[in-house]
């Protein structure tokens, strides 16, 4: 019979130590990062989501024409652990912060400026509000995706998600 290791009071520090940053490290890996890009399906070019459209003179401001290629979802991300980054545009908001938004690929994206076609749009809801000091500044927002279009008097967007974890975007 062989003789047991000795464990002494500073290994079983490091292997708690060791093992209370395992989750942290294994729920950051099991997101897949994407960009903007990847909410268009495979095969359509991203000159190719956004029609003509109109100019309206009077108000100096161009109406985008989203041609169906514009609501064409990937359906890869449907139910996908993603990571993605964005601007906040708040939809719901509490005194504690926003708890629901649309994720933007821009600043100012559809309040100074025709929205996005929907395949190009993110509504985000989460349970742990962000901050409304944050709102100009580019966040990271990872949680699990769904194609599922949502209209609202915003705007016609393409894809719902459940945020999980959002942070500021360091570049």
């Amino acid at each position: 019979m062989t003789a047991m290791p000795r464990l002494t009071r500073r290994h079983l520090l490091l292997a708690a130590g060791a093992g209370a940053l395992l989750p942290r490290a294994a729920i950051a890996a099991s997101y897949r990062e994407v960009t903007w890009y990847d909410l268009i399906p495979p095969g359509v070019p991203m000159g190719q989501i956004i029609g003509e459209g109109v100019m309206d003179e009077a108000r100096d401001f161009w109406n985008p024409v989203f041609d169906e290629n514009g609501s064409k979802l990937n359906p890869e991300l449907d139910g996908a652990r993603i990571k993605m980054p964005g601007f906040v545009i708040p939809f719901d908001t509490t005194s504690e912060g926003v708890t629901s938004f649309v994720l933007v690929p821009f600043v100012g994206a559809c309040i100074h400026v025709p929205p996005p076609p929907p395949n190009q749009l993110v509504f985000v809801t989460t349970e742990k509000p962000w901050p409304s000091t944050s709102l100009w500044d580019p966040v990271w927002v990872s949680g699990t995706m769904s194609a599922t279009p949502k209209s609202t008097q915003l705007a016609d967007i393409g894809y719902q998600m459940t945020a999980e974890v959002i942070e500021l975007y360091v570049y």
